[in-house]
């Protein structure tokens, strides 16, 4: 790529955290069954009438302050018209010209630089309905079905200015921005639930021009990898046509996961081509200053500032406060175990290692682990208390996420509080001394690094009960090292 630069720009779309629709009062409830969470007005049916929803508002309003950008103090609802079938009425409440928020920006880390990505715009619109193909895809479907339960689900889309420069850094700020929502508490940003979707608009143009080259907008991207995928295929393509003298043609192309490759849907549509207009049935939406002021004051502590406070507060790395502010779920975990017990590096080192393991496997967020923050703190008390070692204590919450019991009780019912006794250990040591007579010579000879394998041997004779402190100790003034 020495003689092209890449220039990306994403449509992402956010399902709100409403618990009814943006224009009706509709359930938004997931996973209802087909069609029962409908009415006349999301189904679009002559003489039905919208009304908006406040808290939909407040929630855009909330991403808006969140992406940095300015609140418009007046913004219009317009109508965007395409045919599809599961666009009921023919047409999608939308903004347009005058969009809710605008002239924002994200910062991402990339590398070890700073990259400022811009925000064009947030507005509010309302979803479509589903499409269910009987087939593996659309193209090869011999029908599809309808559901409408998603139309009239409420929805900012987040256009960005055209800053991404690589397929690395449009994921970076996808997961930065899902973090973002997520922490505004605006979207749940469940991809496979369809309540986060993104549309990429890529080109090529040749390094040091400031002309945009031809962009094709790619589809069917339902992942943060895939994202990165379809693009870093689009590149590839893209140059090959340019280097070979051909010409790039403006359109809109699928991203087929299993092959791995992108495929022409339709040529791209202008914004001419969607007949924008004011909806007349909507009233242009006025937002008080004041109001958008004490929703900012409601504004959570966002991840940059946790995270920062999380290393001044807590005395953690920065990758350490990186990675425990990645979620907000996963912060709250942190600190409220922190809470119980008093020792930030103990808990951010199970946090991040074991617990992350744990809910990784078993497909949990933080929020609903099995082993809340202050039944963790019960078994780091355990080991601050030296009555479990720290290879038990792995089994051990192993055995909580699978049963959900405390790690007193597993404890107590497994017989596995430590051995720290001096007689017993003696006993154990003496046996090990006798089994291994040549690491006792290295020992003796010198060989200091021999005393861990003793210590190994020990600890497995034990069963891993037995204190690894006091077994190196006793060790050294049995073989007087």
């Amino acid at each position: 790529m020495a003689d092209w630069e890449v220039v990306i720009g994403l449509e992402v779309h956010a399902e709100l955290l409403t618990k009814s629709k943006v224009f009706c009062g509709c359930s938004t409830e997931f996973g209802a069954d087909p069609n029962s969470q409908v009415c006349p007005i999301c189904l679009g049916l002559p003489g039905a009438l919208p009304l908006l929803n406040r808290r939909a508002v407040e929630l855009a309003v909330k991403a808006g302050l969140a992406l940095n950008c300015r609140i418009n103090q007046f913004s219009v609802f317009a109508r965007k018209h395409y045919f599809y079938p599961d666009l009921s009425k023919a047409y999608q409440i939308s903004q347009h010209e005058l969009p809710l928020c605008s002239a924002g920006y994200v910062e991402l880390l990339v590398g070890d630089k700073v990259r400022r990505i811009g925000i064009n715009r947030v507005h509010l619109e309302e979803e479509a309905g589903k499409s269910v193909h009987a087939g593996e895809d659309i193209m090869s479907a011999a029908y599809s079905l309808l559901d409408y339960n998603r139309a009239g689900i409420g929805l900012i889309e987040i256009v960005t200015e055209p800053d991404i420069r690589s397929p690395e850094e449009a994921r970076l700020f996808l997961e930065k921005l899902r973090q973002l929502l997520q922490y505004a508490e605006v979207s749940d940003c469940k991809m496979e639930e369809g309540s986060l979707r993104c549309d990429a608009n890529i080109s090529l143009r040749p390094k040091g021009s400031s002309t945009y080259g031809v962009k094709c907008e790619i589809k069917n991207l339902n992942s943060f990898r895939a994202v990165q995928r379809a693009l870093e295929f689009e590149v590839e393509r893209q140059k090959a046509l340019l280097e070979a003298g051909e010409l790039v043609v403006q359109e809109t192309r699928h991203w087929d996961e299993t092959q791995g490759v992108t495929f022409s849907m339709r040529s791209k549509e202008e914004a001419a081509d969607y007949r924008y207009f004011p909806d007349p049935n909507l009233y242009p939406l006025e937002v008080e200053p004041s109001w958008v002021e004490s929703i900012r004051e409601e504004l959570p502590e966002l991840p940059d500032a946790r995270r920062n406070r999380f290393v001044e507060q807590y005395d953690l790395s920065l990758y350490a406060a990186e990675i425990l502010t990645s979620s907000r779920d996963l912060a709250d975990y942190f600190e409220e175990c922190v809470e119980e017990v008093n020792d930030p590096k103990l808990v951010s080192n199970w946090v991040m290692g074991e617990v992350q393991r744990w809910l990784k496997a078993h497909g949990l967020e933080a929020a609903s682990s099995p082993v809340r923050p202050k039944d963790l703190a019960g078994l780091l008390r355990l080991v601050q208390e030296n009555a479990v070692s720290n290879l038990v204590a792995k089994d051990v919450l192993e055995e909580m996420f699978a049963t959900g019991k405390s790690a007193e009780t597993i404890v107590e019912e497994k017989g596995l509080r430590q051995i720290s006794d001096d007689s017993a250990l003696e006993a154990m040591i003496a046996e090990v001394l006798e089994a291994n007579p040549g690491p006792v010579a290295d020992v003796k000879s010198g060989k200091a690094k021999a005393i861990g394998f003793l210590v190994g041997q020990v600890m497995k004779l034990s069963q891993g009960k037995a204190n690894p402190q006091k077994v190196n100790e006793l060790i050294r003034q049995k073989l007087q090292v």
